[in-house]
């Protein structure tokens, strides 16, 4: 079932799943659809893995990024809704994620 207040946007091509929480007043965005737009990824499955990978690396480094996503159930392309990361505009905003031409290839 769709909830009214989520939604997707568009940003360069590319969809951004995003959920509007009306107790707080905060837009939430899939942290995976951000991280695939801007390291212009395609394929869902490497943008998620790129993720993990990123994450990991910034939880050992303690990074602050880690700690401010949540996880909310965002209906994925199959239709089926799933946990993911989201972050709200504080996050997304700030300097915490990669910017798109200053993305490196984690290996």
């Amino acid at each position: 079932m769709k909830n009214k207040y989520s939604s997707l946007v568009i940003f360069e091509d590319f969809k951004i799943r995003r959920h509007y929480e009306e107790k707080t007043e905060t837009w939430y965005f899939s942290v995976i659809d951000i991280v695939a737009a801007l390291i212009e990824q395609v394929d869902f499955k490497k943008a998620k893995s790129y993720w993990a990978t990123l994450k990991n690396r910034l939880k050992n480094e303690g990074s602050q990024l880690v700690t401010k996503c949540d996880q909310l159930k965002l209906m994925s392309a199959d239709g089926k809704f799933y946990n993911t990361d989201v972050a709200n505009t504080d996050v997304t905003g700030d300097n915490y994620l990669p910017k798109k031409k200053s993305v490196k290839k984690l290996n």
